[in-house]
């Protein structure tokens, strides 16, 4: 394996992938998935579909799951930067309910490999962001779930937002923005039964 570094998470499934880069004073060249270098770190996801997005600042996405169809996700930004969570929903894991988070940037160029069973979101840091990542599964009709961003069962620190007077927003003032969807999604105790 030479061409990316593999650092498993605190959270077993979850792992950051940071590529080789190759540079000279024409730029650079990057490979941004490897079926064989990440067979070898045990990584084995056959992707079936490749998407991207593009948010402003301020702009919260998830934390969404499917719940049938399970998705693993291989996630990075190609510009921008982005606070990406993943949450533990996996019955039976000893980390169930608990999250992990990463900046991802084009800068750091780091990737972050989440496999099937978790919750999934993030927020956009940087005035613009496009996100881009690989699923194992297509889209599947009415099989999305969802979990309140600010869940405190969760407890996800989002870097610099905070509530001030009734209004969720960033440190510097700009407000959160949210599908309708995801200010109405149940938290993970009524979600789950515990």
């Amino acid at each position: 394996m030479g061409q990316v570094k593999v650092t498993p998470c605190e959270i077993k499934g979850l792992y950051v992938i940071e590529p080789a880069l190759h540079g000279d004073s024409r730029g650079w060249f990057m490979e941004t998935w490897n079926e064989r270098d990440l067979a070898e770190a045990g990584l084995t996801a056959r992707f079936v579909q490749d998407n991207q997005s593009m948010s402003v600042r301020g702009v919260l996405r998830g934390l969404h799951f499917q719940k049938a169809y399970p998705q693993a996700k291989l996630v990075r930004v190609v510009r921008g930067e982005v606070f990406d969570v993943a949450v533990d929903l996996r019955r039976g894991s000893a980390t169930f309910g608990r999250w992990h988070g990463v900046t991802l940037s084009a800068e750091n160029r780091r990737q972050f490999y989440i496999s099937e069973g978790f919750a999934h979101g993030f927020l956009v840091l940087s005035d613009e962001a496009e996100f881009c990542y690989k699923v194992t599964d297509f889209w599947h009709p009415g099989d999305e779930g969802g979990l309140l961003w600010r869940d405190p069962e969760i407890g996800v620190a989002w870097p610099g937002v905070c509530e001030r007077d009734g209004v969720w927003q960033l440190a510097d003032g700009t407000p959160l923005v949210l599908s309708e969807k995801d200010t109405k999604w149940p938290g993970l105790r009524d979600t789950f039964q515990f």
